[in-house]
């Protein structure tokens, strides 16, 4: 790569990296301070003893949570509170885990901080002279159907399962209030912060800081447990660097009859369905930059290739980050996830959701 290849790489790539760990602090300290615990218990209690209540407020708090603290914070912070809850009430913990792996992928498309891959395209939204404000208009319709879609094929799938009443409203674990107050109001800050045009890192950013502030003062001894994920920079760091190379080289004419050259119905069709099954093979962050400069310059080309890389990697294991760290967190906790099945089905989810956020986004 020319200096000035790699200057515009890192340019490209430096604010949604520093995006990735500042997001991460936010959401690992938010856990410690016992948001994500108190919102499944309410959860719990809300759900009035109905298990399709009390799963339906899952959906609602998964989709909330991708959307604003991207899928990654709902594939690992999020589902073992959701499973520790649902062993509690004495209900199936499988369907709400699905529920959580599922949504983190499928409900990331409508901001551009739910996604690393969003993140990544607004650099070519700002090359077509298009705002955030702009990027919402396209991708609301198709975020709404992929969300509906979801919900409806878990509840067909897990029908039996959601049937039914619980009896056990646990008490949520007792927390530092403060600690807990500013936290809570952080995350709720962010959500009006990521939509106002500002660049994604500096809130974050912001909210970093006032949370390790916080934590300093109320819980020191607690910072050094506040990790930050530099083996899945480094890791996503490289890959986004291997598949500029590769494409310098001439990879992008290899991968040009995948996608057509269209903008049509069928085209975008075509686009969605290529960037699904490109990241079930390789991960959805090369797929996305490895088709990234096949979406000739149009933003519904764009968006339906992030239909594709954000709604389709829920296949395979290594599909998505947030696929990857749900799997290992379900380990954790104990709940043992059957391969084979969970492939089927989520592969029956991701036709479904694909399809319907097309669909969407081409009427």
């Amino acid at each position: 790569m020319s200096t000035s290849d790699l200057a515009e790489l890192t340019g490209h790539v430096l604010p949604v990296m520093v995006f990735l760990i500042m997001i991460t602090i936010v959401a690992e300290i938010a856990d410690m301070a016992g948001v994500f615990d108190v919102a499944g218990h309410w959860a719990a209690r809300a759900g009035r003893h109905r298990t399709w209540l009390l799963w339906l407020l899952v959906v609602a708090l998964s989709t909330v949570c991708t959307i604003v603290l991207s899928l990654d914070t709902t594939a690992v912070l999020l589902t073992p509170v959701v499973i520790a809850v649902a062993r509690q009430v004495g209900v199936r913990p499988m369907p709400f885990a699905v529920t959580t792996v599922w949504l983190a992928n499928t409900a990331s498309l409508l901001l551009p901080v739910s996604n690393l891959t969003n993140l990544l395209a607004l650099h070519r939204f700002s090359g077509l002279g298009l705002t955030l404000h702009d990027y919402i208009a396209l991708t609301w319709r198709p975020a709404l159907a992929a969300v509906v879609a979801t919900a409806a094929v878990i509840a067909v799938l897990h029908r039996h399962d959601l049937r039914g009443t619980y009896a056990i409203e646990p008490p949520a674990d007792p927390h530092d209030r403060t600690l807990l107050i500013v936290a809570a109001t952080v995350c709720v800050a962010l959500g009006p912060a990521f939509v106002s045009g500002v660049m994604p890192a500096i809130p974050a950013a912001v909210g970093a800081a006032v949370l390790l502030a916080t934590l300093a003062v109320r819980r020191r001894e607690m910072l050094r447990e506040v990790t930050v994920p530099w083996l899945m920079v480094g890791a996503v760091t490289v890959l986004l660097v291997v598949v500029e190379i590769a494409g310098q080289h001439g990879m992008h004419r290899h991968l040009a009859g995948l996608t057509g050259t269209g903008t049509d119905a069928a085209d975008l069709w075509q686009v969605s369905a290529a960037g699904a099954v490109t990241s079930n093979v390789v991960n959805n962050l090369p797929a996305y930059l490895a088709l990234e400069r096949l979406t000739i310059d149009d933003p519904h080309r764009l968006v339906a290739l992030l239909i594709g890389t954000n709604l389709g990697p829920i296949v395979t294991g290594w599909g998505s980050l947030a696929t990857l760290l749900w799997r290992e967190r379900c380990r954790r906790a104990g709940l043992e996830i059957p391969l084979a099945a969970f492939a089927l089905r989520s592969a029956l989810c991701a036709i479904v959701v694909v399809a319907a956020a097309t669909t969407a986004l081409t009427l």
